[in-house]
């Protein structure tokens, strides 16, 4: 699977696709080669969740912050500030 096609699956097919990897590489029967690129692409997609979840953890504490009123924005210098 191309690295671009990957960017595009949700959190659920990634991680049916690891399952899947993980279940054929346990079952013991696959050549060494094909083992290493099944690895590959395994760590790939565990990658892909990581990044999902952290992207879904980052939400969740913004919509916190939010709630709670702890937000804050960062401070950007005024273009007027720099007129003296």
């Amino acid at each position: 699977m191309d690295p671009g096609a990957q960017e595009q699956l949700t959190f659920e097919d990634a991680l049916s696709r690891l399952e899947a990897l993980v279940a054929a590489m346990e079952a013991g029967d696959v050549p060494l080669a094909q083992l290493l690129s099944k690895f590959e692409d395994a760590d790939k997609l565990l990658r892909r969740c990581q990044g999902c979840l952290t992207d879904a953890e980052l939400k969740i504490e913004r919509l916190r912050q939010d709630r709670e009123g702890l937000r804050t924005e960062p401070f950007v210098e005024s273009a007027l500030g720099d007129a003296e």
